[in-house]
């Protein structure tokens, strides 16, 4: 959950948005802040990307990619110190974070892309600053469900969605090797979540988005934001061209990505999950049919 006084501040920018804007337009604006809020980390470490490109020298007695590694630790610090994230969040996020690193040794070693600037914090080629985008990505996902104060429902069984989630990391290596089942795991994760609704609150109304449609919307940030960093030549994939885009077959990776990232994040953000359906009713503020028991109850 927010703290009380991020609660407040919420509150109050709600209230003056809802003062001087029509009603939809207001949700619409204090929708797009509070997704700014929760990719916070993300938004600071593309910016450090793009502000390093522009005014880095490579006579300077520090390396870009140093120096991008020593602001991704400043930042994370930041976070923890100002409660931004809690220390049970950072656990879940540094997982993500060394499970990404692992995917860069194997990818890069694979040919698949490479980071072509030197640097003194680089390990089998892979800068370590490139964990922090998957730690980004992690702390986006624990943000924007204590942001929004979100609900999954109805959620299926969570031994399930793990199976699904180390299906789709598998592959990513496995498919190297052996026939690649992306289509396949797409179908899954349609199947699995096709019924899942993310119930989440904007300021005193609660909206609803499928959650494939949600991880589809995600995915396509991220390869935006995978085209700054092609862009400024922070990493290059193989096969392509300087100024072309990144390919669309990476919409598709992140899109799986997004769910190994989101079953990480719900170890600690289980109390989210129902595996009842919820209903908020027209006025979007109330639940429209009595509580059970089971609407709290934790997903096992």
């Amino acid at each position: 959950m927010t703290t009380p006084d991020t609660r407040s501040l919420e509150h109050r920018m709600g209230d003056w948005a809802r003062a001087r804007l029509p009603f939809v337009v207001a949700e619409l604006v204090m929708f797009v802040l509070k997704q700014g809020w929760a990719c916070l980390f993300g938004g600071l470490l593309l910016l450090a990307i793009i502000a390093t490109k522009l005014v880095w020298q490579p006579d300077w007695p520090i390396h870009r990619y140093d120096a991008l590694f020593v602001f991704a630790i400043a930042v994370q610090v930041l976070f923890l110190w100002a409660k931004l994230e809690t220390w049970e969040e950072a656990r879940v996020i540094l997982l993500f974070h060394l499970t990404g690193t692992a995917m860069e040794w194997f990818k890069v070693d694979a040919g698949s892309w490479a980071y072509p600037e030197p640097g003194i914090f680089k390990l089998m080629g892979v800068p370590l600053f490139s964990g922090f985008m998957y730690a980004a990505v992690g702390s986006y996902m624990a943000r924007v469900i204590r942001v929004f104060e979100m609900a999954f429902a109805p959620y299926p069984r969570f031994p399930l969605t793990v199976a699904l989630a180390v299906a789709i990391y598998v592959n990513f290596f496995a498919h190297h090797f052996l026939p690649d089942i992306r289509v396949l795991l797409f179908i899954a994760t349609l199947a699995l979540y096709g019924r899942t609704r993310i119930w989440f609150r904007v300021h005193d109304r609660h909206w609803w988005m499928p959650l494939p449609v949600a991880a589809f919307l995600s995915a396509l940030a991220l390869w935006l934001a995978e085209n700054v960093g092609t862009a400024t030549g922070t990493w290059i994939y193989s096969g392509q061209i300087r100024g072309d885009l990144v390919s669309f077959a990476k919409l598709g990776s992140w899109y799986l990505l997004l769910y190994v990232a989101f079953v990480t994040v719900t170890l600690v953000s289980r109390s989210a999950l129902s595996d009842r359906p919820l209903d908020f009713g027209a006025d979007g503020k109330t639940i429209a049919r009595p509580q059970t028991p089971a609407d709290r109850t934790l997903i096992s």
